[in-house]
């Protein structure tokens, strides 16, 4: 038994020494953050603009075309790291699967930069 818990030591440490920068970390931002609050500090911010009562407005469909973008990016980066790590391996239907991949993100690319969502005024 004292041999199971000797293996569980290093978790243990590890896990109150987090506990314990975390807490200080915590507690450093509450004893020294600056406390200035004015009105547009306090102010909700919701995607750019102003906080509004009713939910049903209407607002810039670009917002939308930015995180489509996000979207064809994250998923990119996402599955284009591990398909590279095991490049070897994917053989070529692998490679040609990624290739379809890749050409329909970059139609999706292109639509948004058609439709103007890099252009931010």
């Amino acid at each position: 038994m004292e041999d199971l818990l000797r293996e569980y030591l290093p978790i243990i440490i590890f896990l109150g020494l987090a506990i314990v920068i975390g807490l200080v970390l915590i507690l450093a931002a509450v004893v020294l953050a600056v406390r200035n609050p004015d009105p547009e500090k306090l102010s909700a911010y919701e995607c750019g603009f102003n906080a509004f009562d009713d939910a049903r407005m209407k607002f810039d469909v670009r917002f939308y075309l930015v995180s489509i973008l996000f979207i064809i990016f994250d998923l990119e980066i996402a599955f284009l790291f591990p398909w590279a790590v095991a490049f070897k391996d994917v053989g070529l239907l692998g490679f040609w699967s990624m290739m379809v991949f890749l050409a329909v993100l970059t139609i999706g690319f292109a639509y948004e930069w058609k439709k103007g969502a890099l252009e931010w005024e």
